[in-house]
């Protein structure tokens, strides 16, 4: 699957002759009706699957770095400064963005390519019966999951989008507004997708890249996580539905029963020779020397590569001060979850003197740390790109080494055939927690982040320097409360989320963790406060809450809307 993902067959199957200006014949055309064959079929799904990679670098939706990342405090836009891609730079300050940016625009765009293509493979799907088509159920079930997929990320991203499904069809697609269904139902749509997907899959697949029954279980259980979490029309969290968090326990366990893993190594996740491993639930595939000019790289982390002349661009998604001042531990190896930001890690350089979490240098690269687990390639000030704007360090889960053989330079850019995986198991696994301790069952929460942070205090074997030493003094613990904690429920919502934060740091999560949670506005004025002593790039910086927590609907699809559609609380 891998290897045949990359096909993005639409176009050419719905090309017909156009007529030209000399006014020739057509040598043939397609109709639609020849498209429903099994074969043809099959293809038009695959179109589909394809739309998962199919990110601009200016655009990026595999990984949503510069919407969950970059707006969420635990990084900054880095490049060359802030008008190089300025509409990143309008999402880090939120006070900056407007409706008519080009990304927001391009993104939606890109994603309802998706779902287009899922809606089109599944009407000829459809259609066809079940003795011309045996895998009939579980193309359906594949089409769905991809459509809920891109219509997960367009409802976190913009709250508000108008759905659209295989009956609907194409000439009434200008009479279906942005607020047919209200942001519950919307949830509601998306999780039946998951749920139908779930029902109809098998367990396991002979291809690795298409979806199983776990990984729509999973997706389901994270649609009913945000859904749990209700809102208002003006963003604000007005309780949680204790059904639905019950739901998501259940569905957790349930993939958890289908053989998933966390890896013994926390680098293994990062690493191009471990895709599609035990730990990898829902991944997107990429590839390489495929028969195509520059395979199928993921281009939505081209510009995250160090100035170096092993690599050469662009320096973008610079780990924030305060996320590295996150991964200092206390004295009993645990977060300090009040006082962590009060330091000044990076700007002196001391990862001796406190003690950390390992994944400080899984995450990122640090001067004077080697860089992606290769002892002898040591990061350097004068890799960034714009080191007195946005300081020298750089995100590095989503790069890999000049010399994989996933590595793919497409001058002046570079990326890689690295999967990248949208859930993991350890997803999985704080789900369920964060559900136990909203249900008042903190207690059984604690052995599932014990297990995150077990294998975060495992994995220190490729940090090592050439003589064997470390670069950073790591020292990490487990909760035990009576002994190092107090496990009230206050103080275990506080260590989730705390946990999701280390973990998942610069994977594109954060930002929407924070308006689940209701805590969005809080959070990050009160960041942009202590890092606007810091850094001058965010001296504009402000959230304004019951605006910022989504973006614009873009004004561009208002405008081709006719008014049709609404604009989104705040804007």
């Amino acid at each position: 699957m891998k290897k045949y993902i990359l096909l993005a067959l639409t176009c050419c199957f719905l090309a017909t002759s156009c007529k030209k200006y000399l006014d020739e014949q057509p040598q043939g055309t397609v109709s639609d009706n020849d498209l429903n064959t099994p074969e043809n079929v099959d293809k038009m799904l695959i179109s589909a699957y394809s739309a998962l990679g199919n990110d601009a670098f200016v655009a990026p939706y595999s990984d949503l770095w510069s919407y969950g990342s970059v707006r969420s405090g635990d990084a900054y836009k880095g490049g060359d400064g802030p008008g190089d891609v300025g509409d990143f730079h309008a999402y880090e300050t939120f006070a900056l963005n407007r409706v008519d940016l080009g990304a927001s625009d391009q993104t939606w765009f890109r994603l309802y390519i998706g779902v287009g293509r899922a809606n089109d493979a599944l009407r000829r799907i459809n259609e066809m019966p079940e003795a011309t088509y045996p895998n009939k159920k579980e193309r359906q079930a594949e089409a769905k999951f991809l459509r809920a997929h891109f219509y997960f990320l367009l409802k976190i991203m913009y709250k508000y989008m108008p759905y659209i499904d295989e009956n609907i069809p194409k000439v009434g697609y200008d009479t279906v507004s942005n607020r047919s269904y209200s942001s519950d139902q919307l949830w509601t749509k998306i999780a039946n997708d998951f749920r139908s997907a779930a029902d109809a899959l098998p367990a396991t697949q002979s291809d690795k890249g298409r979806i199983n029954k776990y990984a729509a279980k999973a997706y389901l259980a994270k649609t009913l996580l945000y859904q749990a979490y209700t809102q208002d029309e003006n963003n604000n969290v007005t309780g949680t539905d204790k059904t639905k968090l019950a739901e998501v326990v259940t569905l957790c366990d349930e993939v958890a029963a289908g053989g998933y893993s966390l890896y013994n190594d926390y680098a293994n996740n990062f690493l191009s020779q471990f895709d599609n491993g035990s730990e990898s639930v829902f991944a997107i595939q990429y590839s390489i020397n495929d028969n195509t000019p520059f395979g199928r790289i993921d281009n939505g982390h081209s510009l995250n590569y160090p100035m170096n002349k092993e690599y050469g661009c662009c320096g973008f998604h610079v780990p924030s001060y305060n996320l590295i001042n996150a991964f200092a531990t206390t004295s009993q190896g645990l977060p300090d979850f009040a006082g962590y930001n009060d330091k000044e890690i990076a700007k002196t350089g001391d990862y001796k003197t406190s003690t950390f979490d390992p994944r400080m240098d899984h995450t990122a690269a640090i001067p004077g740390h080697p860089y992606k687990y290769r002892p002898s390639f040591i990061y350097q000030n004068s890799w960034s790109r714009a080191p007195q704007i946005y300081g020298p360090m750089l995100s590095m889960k989503e790069t890999v080494l000049f010399d994989d053989p996933a590595f793919k330079r497409f001058p002046p850019f570079m990326s890689s055939a690295k999967n990248w995986m949208v859930i993991r198991y350890a997803d999985v696994i704080l789900m369920k927690a964060e559900a136990l301790i909203e249900l008042g069952r903190e207690l059984e929460a604690v052995p599932l982040i014990n297990a995150i942070r077990t294998r975060a205090a495992n994995s220190t074997s490729m940090l090592k320097m050439t003589d064997g030493s470390f670069t950073s003094n790591y020292g990490v613990s487990t909760y035990q409360p009576g002994v190092n904690c107090t496990w009230t429920n206050e103080y275990a919502r506080q260590a989730l989320r705390f946990e999701r934060r280390l973990e998942f740091a610069m994977e594109g999560y954060r930002f929407f963790d924070l308006v689940r949670w209701g805590i969005a506005a809080e959070y990050l004025n009160a960041y942009f406060t202590k890092e606007k002593t810091r850094v001058t790039h965010l001296n504009d910086a402000l959230f304004k809450k019951n605006r910022d927590e989504y973006l614009p609907i873009p004004l561009n699809q208002i405008n081709f809307s006719k008014g049709l559609y609404k604009q989104n609380t705040g804007w």
